[in-house]
Order: structure tokens, then C-alpha cells, then sequence
């Protein structure tokens, strides 16, 4: 698909595709984005498990998948990242910041995560993020409305205003209990910290473990307050 087309008609055809496939299956909304935009489709993983992963390669094969190598990931987040590459048909793609993190240090102090994570986050995240999707049209993510209060209205297809994209959401309404399904029946791999406590992964200065009975994502940026990278927001 043009690019330019897709900038002119995006807002029109995320609506009326939000709407069309409000009822679809995850599986029907990502062969409805690799149709609608072919090569210009891209999805984003963090690596927690590869469910996103699964999905989106059985639809669209060789699909680009970028990863966000932030520079202060756990290893075995970057174990999963190159297993994952090695077992799935997709088109891995690291991503860095400009700077590296002894770099970053330099410039602006060492623990930038701690002093003011909203920054880090934007300049080992967002921005990164922002450059690798350019080529794109549209790109597909893993969010959920069972993940937090901030994501509860997430539509299955949204216009990226910040990007000038179309955001796709095939598993948004999907309960706990169908990712496990959905994981269990088809061996989905997953990131070991996720049987040692970390139910949502980040990186490994702001993420701790969460206790049973807590909100799965309470262990990223633990007592800051803050809830979102700056990603999705």
C-alpha cells in the first residue's frame, strides 16, 4: 500500500476497521493487516513471551519484528529475543538508542533511570521506537485491555496520531485465561523470568518482582508513580 494513500486515508480506514473487526479473532485482524498493508507491516515485541510472536508469524510470514535493545535489558529478556529469532519465521530487528548507556551516562549522569525515568525511557525507548517505524505504515502490538486502566479502551485498530500510522490490536480483548490457553495449546515460548516473578519485564533497573496478589505490571517503575514507558501513550 502507498504510503502516502495510507497517511491521507488512516484515521477513516482505523475507525471503520475498529469497528468491522471489533468481533474478529486475533488471528483474522493480523491477516487483515498484512493484507491491507503487505511489506509496510511491522510489529513490536518486548521480548516477555513470544505470543505476538506466534500469531503474527503464522499470518504473515517473515514479518519484521522490532525489538527494542535498550541497553539495560535482563539477559534472559536477550536470550528470549535471539531464541526467538532462531525458532520463528520473522525478520528480527534490533533497535538502540544513540547513545549507548556509558555514553548517556557521560552526558547526562549516571542513573538517569532512577532520577528520572520518564527521560530514560524517551531517549532508550520512544525515540528509538519512532525512528524504526518510519518505514512503516502500520505496525502491530501485544497490548490488552485486561493490562491496566490506562489500556482498558483499546481498540483492535487505532490511528497513531503521534506517528501518522495505523495501530493494530489483534489479542486486545483477550482475558488472561485465553493468552495461557492460547500459550499453553500451541508451546509458545516464554521469557523464564516470567516463572520467577516478573508477570510484566522491563528493564532490569525498573522492574522488580511481584508478589501473588498484586497487579501484574506493579513491578515496573516501582514507587515512581509512573505506569507507561511512553510507547503506547
Amino acid at each position: 500500500m502507498n504510503s502516502t494513500i495510507t497517511a491521507a486515508g488512516g484515521p477513516e480506514l482505523a475507525v471503520r476497521a475498529a469497528r468491522e473487526l471489533e468481533e474478529a479473532s486475533a488471528q483474522e485482524i493480523i491477516a487483515w493487516a498484512a493484507e491491507t498493508f503487505g511489506d509496510q507491516l511491522c510489529m513490536t515485541s518486548s521480548m516477555a513471551d513470544a505470543l505476538m510472536v506466534d500469531l503474527a508469524s503464522k499470518a504473515a510470514p517473515g514479518i519484521d519484528v522490532i525489538f527494542l535493545d535498550t541497553g539495560y535489558h535482563f539477559p534472559e529478556t536477550l536470550g528470549t529475543r535471539d531464541a526467538v529469532s532462531s525458532v520463528y519465521d520473522i525478520n528480527l530487528i534490533n533497535v538502540e538508542p544513540v547513545r549507548t548507556v556509558a555514553e548517556q551516562d557521560l552526558a547526562l549522569g549516571p542513573r538517569l533511570h532512577g532520577r528520572d525515568p520518564g527521560i530514560c525511557c524517551h531517549l532508550r525507548k520512544v525515540e528509538p521506537l519512532q525512528r524504526a517505524l518510519a518505514p512503516y505504515a502500520a505496525w502491530l502490538t501485544g497490548l490488552r485491555r485486561e493490562d491496566s486502566v490506562t489500556r482498558r479502551d483499546t481498540p483492535v485498530v487505532q490511528w497513531d496520531k503521534r506517528r501518522r500510522m495505523t495501530k493494530v490490536n489483534p489479542i486486545a480483548r483477550w482475558t488472561q485465561e485465553e493468552v495461557d490457553s492460547y500459550m499453553a495449546e500451541n508451546g509458545v515460548m516464554v521469557n523464564p523470568l516470567q516463572y520467577d516473578g516478573y508477570p510484566s519485564i522491563g528493564c532490569e533497573p525498573c522492574t522488580r518482582r511481584v508478589e501473588p496478589g498484586e497487579d501484574p505490571r506493579s513491578g515496573r517503575w516501582a514507587g515512581t508513580g509512573k505506569t507507561e514507558c511512553g510507547i503506547h501513550v
